[in-house]
């Protein structure tokens, strides 16, 4: 789910405002989960993410964070 928008160069959302989605790929696992965990406590306020991290676990943001950060997979 993550790839699909933030494994574009250059992609922008118009949900619920325009707004330029930042490539994940390499970054670092422990800011990764954190701002899951931002997200999923209402402390950022993207909705769309907002509602993605709410649907994981502890678990879940580990390992996304795991794939994703460090490794720069995500847009390959």
């Amino acid at each position: 789910m993550c790839i699909g928008c933030h494994g574009i160069s250059m992609y922008k959302t118009a949900y619920p405002e325009v707004y330029s989605v930042p490539m994940i790929a390499g970054q670092s696992p422990e800011y990764i989960v954190k701002a899951l965990q931002a997200y999923r406590a209402g402390e950022r306020s993207h909705p769309t993410m907002q509602g993605i991290a709410k649907g994981l676990n502890d678990q879940d943001m580990a390992d996304v964070a795991a794939y994703y950060g460090g490794t720069g997979r995500a847009g390959k």
